[in-house]
């Protein structure tokens, strides 16, 4: 145990949390690559908007499935994330609900194409909406729930039919320039309000 071998532990860390960035950096380009032009854009179209040659979105995930698996994920990550940072730092429970269900739609709406893929017989896609689903219904809940604790909003939803009826207002976004989602959302979130 020398003073080499204990530098060669420090030089790794930073590699892996490097690796960890590029790939999320892969993540996010493939993720805006799939909202201007559907999860069919060229590979080559991804790489560019990542700064990597295309070897690289190979090495990382060998096949589109395996891409869109990823993207969606981390999409899912970030969104579950999000919940408790917006309860720690919005001026209220229900602000951070409001803000969170924003990210949730934007979500929804921004996968374009994805929805179709998910229906495909590709075996890696079955789990997703499992995961989907518990990643995102008990961080909704903590919000639903903190929101309600407030007394500003009712107590009688669930965060699952809360969440169900925000994605059936998002079905149909991409396809209709003159339905606008996140306007009926509002009418949905102000609806939980209490009569004062």
């Amino acid at each position: 145990m020398n003073d080499s071998d204990e530098g060669a532990g420090h030089a790794a860390r930073p590699k892996r949390a490097d690796a960890r960035r590029n790939k999320e950096t892969l993540l996010d380009a493939a993720a805006a690559v799939f909202v201007t032009s559907g999860v069919e854009a060229p590979i080559r179209d991804i790489a560019a908007e990542a700064g990597v040659g295309t070897a690289t979105i190979y090495r990382h995930f060998p096949t589109r499935a395996d891409l869109i698996i990823a993207v969606y994920r981390h999409q899912v990550e970030a969104c579950a994330e999000a919940g408790p940072a917006l309860l720690a730092t919005s001026p209220t429970p229900p602000a951070a609900l409001g803000q969170w269900i924003n990210l949730f739609v934007d979500f929804l709406v921004t996968k374009h194409g994805l929805a179709a893929v998910l229906q495909s017989d590709n075996a890696g896609f079955e789990t997703l909406h499992s995961y989907f689903l518990n990643r995102l219904v008990p961080v909704c809940t903590q919000l639903l729930d903190a929101a309600a604790a407030s007394g500003e909003i009712r107590s009688d939803l669930q965060a699952y039919e809360l969440m169900r009826g925000v994605g059936n207002l998002c079905i149909g976004a991409d396809s209709d320039p003159r339905y606008d989602p996140r306007r009926l959302v509002e009418l949905l979130i102000a609806g939980l309000r209490r009569p004062h």
